[in-house]
């Protein structure tokens, strides 16, 4: 059997965790820069607030109907998603992270636990222990995991977040009461095509012929209608090397300072390096791109992108900001006020398995001065070593006007309680 574990209104539910007060109100989350909304509580989506609103048009209805609006505080977020998958690793070593506030779960060798019990058990713990609601779904497979998750979502008081499916008469229910649209790896593109052959549910694309459905379609539809059909054809996917690693970064607002702009394409090219030397990777190839805002018609336009290959492969964050620098200047526009920048390195090998050049190799010290970097880096956090172009104060710039503390990632903003002798 297979659980999907889903936090509700992950982003609003782990500022409420810290902030009582925002129990019970609505709250919406906004994107980087303050730009739009990504999060909502139960409470502002009955209010209709719109997920993608851009909050400068939204910002009178905001205040209008109270409804809390705070920017994203993604070291919060990604902590307590560590932590509840922390949890869940405890009742089966089959975890698949899907995403920061899903995860799926095989159970095996569970074929006589009363799996609802098990799910309201591991609900029960994940609230307890951190304060995050969940909903979990269990069923035969993947795809069939995340209908009953749906069911119990949309139903939480009948199924006090829990909703199983392990018969078929519960599996055709649930498929019928799913429309085709809401079924988990149908777009709407595919979901149009679909329903031009009279799919409007879960249940009708069941009915299809599966010879036909693998010769119109993909073996990845095939395979969702398998999962659907109660055979489980999908397995649990486990973290593996990344084939390109990309930073991208919109800023806090537009620029055209061409030191500014090195500064923080350096900082994208140096976490992409952190990021290749976390797995054991190293990089053949650069490539940096830059972007006016779009959104401004009335300046002048400008996007580029360029490439660079190296001779040799290399996790040095030395390197490759300097080769990304100079790829930033070959592109770059005078006079055009710039919004986004973004390096992506990509030709990723083994640090163990790589082909040497005999005439040009890298810097022999890069690679112990990344680790010391690295460890230091890790101990202490907030990156208190970078390299000299960087800005030292902040890794980030965003607009985050309505940012809440970092409560559990940084030690000055834990929460302080005074405790009064009676």
């Amino acid at each position: 059997m297979f659980a999907l574990v889903d936090c509700n209104n992950f982003y609003a539910s782990c500022e409420r965790v810290f902030n009582p007060n925002l129990q019970g109100k609505p709250v919406a989350i906004l994107s980087n820069n303050d730009g739009c909304v990504i999060s909502r509580s139960d409470e502002a989506k009955a209010l209709r607030l719109p997920m993608g609103a851009p909050i400068f048009k939204w910002e009178s209805f905001c205040k209008q109907h109270n409804i809390q609006v705070l920017s994203s505080n993604y070291p919060l977020y990604g902590d307590m998603s560590s932590r509840v998958m922390t949890i869940l690793g405890q009742f089966t070593p089959d975890v698949e992270v899907y995403s920061i506030d899903e995860a799926f779960l095989q159970f095996k060798g569970y074929e006589y636990f009363e799996y609802n019990q098990l799910a309201l058990q591991m609900r029960k713990k994940v609230l307890k222990w951190t304060g995050i609601p969940t909903c979990v779904g269990v069923a035969p497979t993947k795809a069939l995991s995340k209908v009953a998750n749906k069911i119990a979502r949309k139903f939480p008081k009948e199924t006090q977040g829990v909703y199983v499916i392990d018969s078929e008469e519960k599996r055709i229910k649930a498929l019928k009461w799913t429309k085709i649209e809401d079924v988990w790896g149908i777009g709407w593109r595919l979901s149009k095509r679909l329903k031009e052959k009279g799919c409007n549910t879960a249940y009708d694309f069941t009915q299809l012929s599966s010879d036909w459905v693998k010769k119109e379609f993909s073996i990845t539809v095939w395979k969702l209608q398998q999962d659907l059909l109660g055979n489980p054809v999908m397995e649990l996917e486990f973290q593996s090397s990344k084939k390109a690693i990309a930073t991208t970064r919109s800023f806090d607002y537009t620029y055209e300072d061409l030191d500014y702009i090195k500064e923080r394409v350096s900082t994208f090219a140096s976490s992409c390096a952190e990021k290749l030397r976390q797995q054991h990777s190293s990089c053949y190839m650069i490539i940096v791109m830059l972007s006016s805002d779009s959104h401004k018609k009335e300046l002048p336009q400008h996007r580029a992108s360029t490439s660079v290959t190296l001779p040799y492969p290399t996790d040095s964050s030395i390197v490759i900001s300097n080769q990304a620098v100079k790829a930033l200047e070959s592109i770059y526009q005078k006079g055009i006020k710039y919004k986004r920048a973004g390096v992506l390195v990509t030709g990723l090998v083994p640090n163990n398995n790589y082909q040497m050049d005999l005439f040009e190799h890298e810097n022999p010290k890069h690679k112990p001065l990344m680790k010391t970097i690295d460890f230091l880096n890790g101990k202490y956090g907030d990156y208190k070593l970078k390299l000299a172009n960087q800005d030292l104060k902040r890794t980030w710039k965003m607009r985050q006007e309505r940012l809440s503390p970092r409560y559990t990632t940084n030690i000055n903003d834990i929460i302080k309680v005074n405790c009064d002798e009676q």
